[in-house]
């Protein structure tokens, strides 16, 4: 029977699932690696640990499972975002440390940039703002640092690319240097609206576009493993960004459907169809997938702290011991109090952008305790999440009912997703399969490789675990969230 192997390479670890021809999961396999940190603010990972890692994952759950490689029909590749890779064509080798999206050390550059004038132009193409979060300017700094670098790329000796161009690299033995749609246009430097590297934004940056990798549609023929890796030539026949693969996996098919993602923060997409609305809200613009050359586009928001401000009731408060012990607690807390958590402790992310503020309670009494403050932890994600639900329906005349489609950890939540859907007025609907990063990219290569169906098909098959519907009456609803938006205003002006 074929399988369909997923390789979800993270920023903290490396994950293979073995799906088989009913899109069921039949083993995995997982392995972490270390962050690196040379300075305040720079986050760094040794490339070799991002290939070593995917490499032996992907052999575990083989020899786990006992499913013959030539059985496995093909392989698709999700990864962490706008991380970035510079290495040596002839050798294989990266002449620095893959800088991580987290990085800040290009903050300066931004900055400058923005104030010559570009960041219009660039958010014009790329549906991006100027944030040291994205590809370019992290590819500008390696240039500028390492040296020899910039006129080795020049000569066609230097290539770039996100992690899953370096894997796709490393598992073809060098002879495919692609990407995919979802993945270019997290770089800062892909124009998504005419479908290419934008030559303009290199320019600026002088980065030669000899060393950029040709970018394909999501499901498309990515290259061959090289057949000494698992001991039978694999096809790659799907990529997608870790949270463009979750969008797919969530079968957002249609324009006005919605997906959020918990984990250690929360990314939300919405499908806008083939129109790259330009928010007006400092949201980004995005590609969800490309399928058979068509673009279809998205508003994406970011939350910078969701399951993280659990591990801060944990680690931090050391008010509990596990994640579970936030449901009983925060349902035990007194209704009366309205304690409010702004978990700001990195900043505020999409759609304030703010990365100065820092975190704060409001409403404390004698008598708020752990109770209080789990359930103020757990409500703060539902109430940014409404933040960007409430931005994007400004920028696109969306459903205002639409339903809100939740994965990741902190989704299995009860207490979470139920607050989650009393104060954005709207069902939410949690899969039976949670693994929808993983799962988008195996249908995306499967699909390709014809063992599973078209999209049509393929959301279907969607099944729903559990749905959450609003409880909560409009009153309370409005005057919750006056008060959360009182004490987010008051945290930008700290």
């Amino acid at each position: 029977m074929p399988h369909i192997l997923a390789i979800d390479q993270g920023t903290t670890s490396s994950r293979a699932i073995l799906f088989d021809e009913n899109m069921k999961i039949v083993g995995s396999a997982q392995e972490e690696f270390p962050q690196h940190y040379p300075a305040s603010g720079w986050v760094e990972h040794d490339s070799s640990d991002l290939w070593s890692t995917t490499a032996a994952t992907c052999r575990a759950v083989i020899e786990k499972t006992g499913v013959d490689a030539a059985d496995i029909a093909a392989i698709g590749i999700t990864n962490q975002r706008e991380t970035v890779v510079v290495w040596e064509k002839d050798t294989g080798k990266p002449i620095h440390n893959a800088i991580v999206w987290q990085d800040r050390r290009t903050s300066e550059i931004c900055q400058k940039l923005k104030a010559d004038g570009h960041e219009d132009m660039v958010t014009t193409r790329t549906g991006l703002l100027l944030d040291p979060y994205f590809s370019a300017t992290k590819l500008k700094w390696i240039l500028d640092e390492v040296d020899g670098a910039r006129e080795k790329a020049r000569q066609g000796k230097l290539l770039f690319g996100t992690v899953d161009t370096f894997l796709i690299w490393k598992l073809t033995g060098g002879k495919s240097h692609v990407t995919d749609a979802t993945n270019a246009c997290r770089t800062m430097l892909y124009d998504i609206h005419k479908g290419r590297w934008s030559t303009s934004i290199a320019k600026l940056l002088d980065i030669p576009m000899e060393m950029l990798p040709e970018v394909k549609d999501c499901a498309a023929d990515f290259g061959m493993t090289r057949a000494d890796l698992f001991g039978h030539e694999i096809p790659i026949l799907g990529v997608a960004g870790d949270q463009q693969a979750a969008t797919v996996g969530q079968a957002c098919f249609e324009p006005g459907m919605l997906k959020s993602t918990y984990g250690t923060g929360c990314f939300a997409l919405l499908n806008t169809g083939d129109t790259a609305v330009r928010s007006q809200n400092r949201l980004l613009t995005t590609i969800a997938y490309q399928l058979d050359g068509k673009p279809t586009y998205a508003l994406e928001g970011s939350i910078f702290i969701a399951g993280a401000v659990v591990q801060w009731l944990r680690d931090g408060l050391k008010i509990i011991r596990d994640a579970k012990e936030t449901h009983p607690l925060a349902e035990s807390a007194d209704p009366s109090q309205g304690v409010i958590l702004v978990p700001a402790f990195t900043g505020l992310g999409a759609p304030y952008w703010n990365a100065e503020c820092r975190g704060a309670v409001y409403g404390l009494t004698r008598n708020s305790g752990p109770a209080e403050f789990a359930k103020a932890a757990l409500e703060s994600v539902g109430y940014q999440t409404r933040d960007l639900l409430e931005a994007m329906h400004d920028d696109w005349d969306a459903p205002g009912d639409a339903t809100l489609r939740v994965d990741g950890g902190m989704s299995a939540s009860n207490y979470a997703m139920q607050f989650l859907s009393d104060i954005i007025g709207a069902a939410v609907d949690r899969p039976e399969v949670l693994e929808t990063t993983a799962l988008g990219a195996a249908w995306l290569a499967g699909m390709r490789a014809g063992v599973y169906p078209d999209c049509a098909g393929f959301a279907e098959s969607w099944a729903l675990e559990r749905k959450f519907e609003p409880q909560m009456d409009e009153e309370t609803r409005a005057e919750k969230y006056a008060a959360w938006g009182k004490a987010v205003r008051a945290t930008l002006t700290v």
